[in-house]
Order: C-alpha cells, then structure tokens, then sequence
C-alpha cells in the first residue's frame, strides 16, 4: 500500500474529485479527514471506506474551521502527512463585467484564501513532525482561459502559482508542495463551468478541444494525488502537474 501510516486532510472530500481522492488515499492505507461544508456528505464518505476516516463540517473560507478542522484530525490520528487542498467554486460562466462582487469574492475566498488558511494552519505542524506534502488543485483554466470564467481562471492561476512558491519557500523544510490542474471534469460543477445549455452537442464540442477525447474522470485526479501523495515522488516539488488529456498542449 502506497500510503500505509499516513494521514491524509482532504477539503471538499463529500463528492466530485475530493471524494474520489478519499477513496484512493484510504484503499492505498490512509487514514483520511473528510472535510466538507456538506456535513451528510462527508460523513458518507467516510462512512464508505475500509480505512480509518473522521467526516469533519468546515467551511474553507473561515478560519476558525480550517482551524478546528486540523485540531479535529490531529486529536483523532496524531498527525498530518498529507493535505489535500480540494475545495474549489466557479461562478457561473458569463461575461465578465456581469459577475458580481459577491461573486468574485467567493470565488477567491473557497479557492484561493482556503489555502492561506490551511498553510497557516497546517505548516507548523509540519515542520514540527519534519515534513509533508501539500497538494493544491488547480486548474487549467488557470493555463490555458476560456471565455466567460475570467476570475476564476485568475483564481486557478493564483493557486498553481501559489503551489510553485509554497514550494520553493517550504523546501528546507522537508514539506513538498504540488498542484494537480484538472481539465473540466464530470463532476457537479460541468454545468457551471459550460456556461451553455449542457447538450450533448456542446459536451462533444469542448470534448474536442482535448486530444485524448474526454473529459477527466475524477479517478484521474485521484490517481495523480496518490502519486504526488506518495513517497515515489519524493523528489518532486512544485510540480503542477496537467491532468487534461493534453488540452493544454
């Protein structure tokens, strides 16, 4: 098992991506934190591994949860090998003078300040233990833009940047940060991010704009956080790595 002893914090763990990673992290040996807003969501997650799990209700873009989220963990596993910054929202697609201030704030509160929020939290304990892996999800929207999702690419291009930095600066202290910068996804945001009526006609037309003829899966995204999770990769920091069926080409 590729993760046997490890504690992995997942955000956004209750569905999409974030769930799948639960599942693959806990299948591969870890005990994981399902951390979500979504409180039943989490717990049914959790409740659906072979593995230890604690289902937490957090919401990302508030201190004091990440906060009690990563007590939380800490007090039940005693440690913390691998965050999983996950959680992630997209207004809907659109003109970009038409989205509003609400709108944008949000957009870099769950996508972007979540991840001040986690480091701030989560980094001491690192440090303290002599290291860890922080994996961020970005996007590759935040590479390569599509019209009408303009701040949250800016959000997406924030946190693949960020995964870059964290880890020149984390590096000394044995703490590997990465990032995982999905193509758009079957998950519950495909509708969002179309910004279309989501036909089988548009599906196939953005579909085509992929190489490899498909959108990701998130067993995709799960499989490259496992390898970034895991001690194969242990020389490999501040990597954004393109899960994108090669879009971004």
């Amino acid at each position: 098992m590729r993760l046997q002893n490890k504690v992995a914090l997942v955000t956004g763990g209750a569905s999409g991506f974030g769930a799948e990673i639960v599942r693959v992290f806990a299948r591969e040996g870890a005990s994981t934190a399902v951390v979500d807003i979504n409180e039943d969501g989490a717990r049914a997650v959790a409740q659906s591994v072979n593995a230890p799990s604690l289902p937490i209700r957090c919401d990302v873009t508030k201190r004091g949860d990440v906060e009690a989220a990563v007590k939380a963990t800490m007090d039940r596993f005693g440690r913390i090998d691998v965050i999983v910054n996950n959680a992630g929202w997209s207004h809907r697609n659109k003109p970009l003078m038409d989205v509003t201030e609400e709108e944008f704030d949000r957009v870099y509160d769950v996508n972007v300040k979540s991840i001040y929020y986690m480091t701030q939290a989560t980094v001491p304990l690192m440090r303290a233990q002599g290291g860890g892996v922080m994996i961020n999800i970005g996007s590759t929207g935040g590479i390569r833009p599509r019209p009408g999702l303009s701040w949250y690419n800016g959000s997406k291009g924030a946190v693949n940047l960020l995964s870059k930095s964290l880890a020149v600066e984390l590096a000394p202290d044995r703490i590997r940060v990465n990032g995982v910068a999905p193509v758009m996804g079957e998950t519950a945001l495909l509708e969002t991010f179309m910004g279309m009526p989501d036909t089988p006609e548009n599906r196939a037309k953005f579909v085509a704009t992929i190489p490899l003829g498909r959108m990701s899966k998130p067993a995709d995204i799960a499989n490259a956080c496992l390898w970034l999770a895991s001690d194969e990769a242990e020389f490999i920091t501040g990597v954004v790595l393109e899960v994108d069926g090669g879009r971004t080409i």
